[in-house]
């Protein structure tokens, strides 16, 4: 059987736009094969989608959103030929930006969230005619900014002062729609003392996040949600779920939070 994979010469699979993307196609047949072409894709794109009970009023509205298209392009690495048996190699190197390129839109970094995914991937294509079944393999890869824009040191932090009182405990109509889940974290237990400071520390997984995006059709925001919960009676009786949905036994807060990259690589809030 005849086997076609994609590998990147970069183990993190971590490019930026201003670079290229260089790696290789490896063949392994048990036999000689004839092919038409050896074609190479990249493919990266902006999809919005609705999942699970965010459908219904919100579905109406991201519904006619069409993926926004990132970079579509396609190079020959091979002319028409044959590949002997066993294991070919053949390197390839493709830029993503050409250098003077109109690119229409901004190479934003790789993100996948529940309602949008900002994805890039690279397939190698190898048709062999009509009696033979075509070859295809399929590799993502993943995009961060480049380095020119980014700023040399993390921003400094901003206080945010709040209030958690019984006037801003709401019960919202409609659902918020969450881009890439949540990740929650316990920072106290017990009767927690008055004007103690409590340390937040929470890891943040690559793929869910990315730098805060203000496009025009999408947007990629965060919040850190701050919930307490009191103990009750009401609280044993209802079923786990959603920790950040409003009870009456809980008083919470959300906080908007902006994640930006520095050039050190890390992520600055």
């Amino acid at each position: 059987m005849t086997t076609v994979t994609v590998k990147l010469s970069r183990s993190n699979r971590i490019y930026r736009s201003s670079e290229p993307v260089e790696g290789k196609i490896v063949i392994k047949s048990p036999n000689s094969i004839s092919h038409q072409a050896i074609r190479l894709s990249v493919n990266g794109s902006v999809n919005l989608q609705v999942r699970g009970g965010s459908a219904g009023v919100i579905e109406s509205f991201y519904g006619v959103i069409k993926p926004i298209q990132i970079v579509k392009k396609t190079i020959q690495v091979r002319s028409s030929g044959r590949i002997p048996p066993g294991t070919t190699e053949i390197p390839f190197s493709v830029n993503l930006r050409e250098p003077g390129e109109n690119i229409v839109e901004k190479f934003y970094e790789t993100f996948h969230g529940t309602n949008i995914n900002i994805q890039y991937l690279l397939t190698a294509d190898i048709p062999r005619g009509y009696l033979h079944k075509p070859l295809a393999a399929t590799m993502e890869f993943i995009i961060e900014s480049g380095r020119v824009d980014l700023p040399e040191r993390p921003l400094p932090p901003e206080m945010v002062i709040f209030y958690i009182t019984q006037d801003t405990q709401r019960h919202p109509l409609l659902p918020e729609i969450k881009t890439g889940g949540f990740r929650s974290t316990q920072i106290a237990d017990g009767d927690v003392c008055r004007k103690m400071t409590l340390p937040i520390y929470v890891l943040l997984p690559r793929l869910l996040m990315c730098p805060s995006i203000f496009a025009g059709p999408f947007s990629v925001e965060f919040k850190v949600c701050i919930t307490i919960s009191f103990k009750s009676k009401l609280a044993k009786a209802q079923p786990k779920s959603d920790p950040t949905a409003p009870r009456l036994w809980m008083a919470l807060e959300r906080l908007p939070l902006e994640l930006v990259r520095t050039k050190r690589d890390q992520f600055s809030c």
